[in-house]
């Protein structure tokens, strides 16, 4: 499975989106176009992210940046696991 499909599955469980969820591309917009997406969203779809792909996330490289579309989430994703 893409890590575009696992990324948008991990949303989809995590903020109950159901079937919306199947609307969301790598173009959309997460924080502040998804009521449910959330402070405590975040950190559940973080903590989500760090279990389904067996990394971890400092805190000082955390951004809000990561979270602006399903695209950008995605890429770090991708450069977290080329590490």
């Amino acid at each position: 499975m893409a890590t575009l499909d696992q990324v948008r599955n991990i949303l989809r469980d995590t903020l109950s989106l159901g079937d919306r969820a199947d609307r969301i591309d790598s173009s959309s917009p997460l924080l502040g176009a998804i009521p449910e997406f959330d402070s405590m969203a975040v950190v559940a779809v973080l903590t989500m992210l760090e279990d389904q792909f067996g990394f971890t996330v400092e805190d000082d490289e955390f951004s809000a940046d990561f979270f602006q579309t399903l695209g950008s989430l995605v890429e770090f994703v991708d450069r977290k696991l080329s590490v």
